[in-house]
């Protein structure tokens, strides 16, 4: 079958090329998934997961990509609650092949069941962008109604999808980015807009929670930003500046089937809209990783077409 696959540490995004891979084995628990769409995210070559296994051996050729919507092929030994040909989405494992591929091998309970009336391309989307936005909000961020949080990224994938969660939270955001990310946060209802590159950001005031995936400077200009009891949730790296009176959290985003579900019911009632910028063919992933590239939302890989 045909893949994107990683051979070289050292070259990055050079050492990517499509090529003919082994179909994926079933092992025991696992569904093969017949790939539809797929996500990736644009720092997966510095992961350790994308080159060794989980006992730290090579695992070169590897697939990139951990996002994936598709159709249920084949099921493995004491799978359930799936069937084959149904339509499912979710998250690839981080150190096994992954999504940009034909067809990948996942645990079963890290996919959801995708309503027919919910695309491919939209539903790719949807897995790590839904998933960390919701865990830094809720479960690490303890956000509630009438706090204040500060999203930066607004524009992206997991900054989008957090600024739209909180809102409908009851909670009053401001969002951050560069000046022609202005509009997207209006579109999603932010209380106010900070473009990191002209203004202040230290003029927002006191905030409940930060969200911050950028680390860093910005990571450093936020932290004195929350207020006795606040929060600062990151995703960039384990943080390096922290509240004075709060806490700091890092962060992996951890699949959740029940919470997928939940998140593809908002998408489908229109309370929930993930911002996908590019859509991109297969033969076209490596140059999606190319560095430096700004893309307002996320790129996804169409592998197939239907479905």
């Amino acid at each position: 079958m045909q893949a994107v696959a990683v051979r070289d540490r050292a070259a990055g995004v050079e050492g990517m090329s499509l090529t003919e891979v082994p179909y994926p084995h079933v092992a025991e628990n696992d569904v093969i998934v017949r790939v539809h769409a797929a996500g990736f995210t644009p720092g997966e070559l510095t992961w350790p997961g994308t080159w060794t296994d989980r006992a730290g051996r090579d695992r070169t050729p590897s697939v990139p990509g951990h996002e994936l919507s598709g159709v249920v092929a084949e099921l493995g030994y004491g799978t359930t609650g799936l069937s084959v040909g149904q339509r499912v989405f979710g998250l690839a494992d981080w150190a096994r092949d992954g999504s940009l591929a034909e067809y990948t091998a996942v645990e079963a309970r890290n996919l959801a069941p995708l309503p027919a009336d919910v695309d491919h391309t939209t539903a790719a989307a949807l897995p790590i962008s839904g998933l960390t936005a919701w865990q830094a909000l809720f479960d690490h961020g303890r956000l509630t109604a009438g706090q204040t949080v500060l999203v930066h990224g607004v524009a992206g994938g997991v900054g989008s999808i957090a600024a739209q969660l909180a809102r409908e939270a009851g909670a009053r955001v401001i969002g951050t980015g560069r000046a022609g990310d202005r509009d997207t946060a209006v579109g999603l209802g932010v209380d106010a807009f900070v473009d990191l590159q002209a203004d202040r950001l230290e003029g927002v005031g006191e905030v409940d929670l930060v969200l911050d995936v950028i680390g860093g400077e910005v990571q450093e200009r936020s932290a004195p930003l929350v207020r006795a009891g606040g929060t600062l949730v990151t995703i960039a790296s384990p943080p390096e500046f922290r509240p004075r009176d709060g806490r700091a959290v890092f962060f992996v985003v951890e699949p959740d089937r029940v919470r997928l579900t939940d998140l593809v019911r908002r998408l489908r009632d229109g309370r929930l809209k993930p911002i996908v910028g590019e859509v991109r063919a297969l033969a076209e992933a490596p140059a999606a990783f190319a560095p430096g590239r700004h893309v307002r939302g996320r790129t996804i890989i169409r592998i197939m077409d239907g479905g």
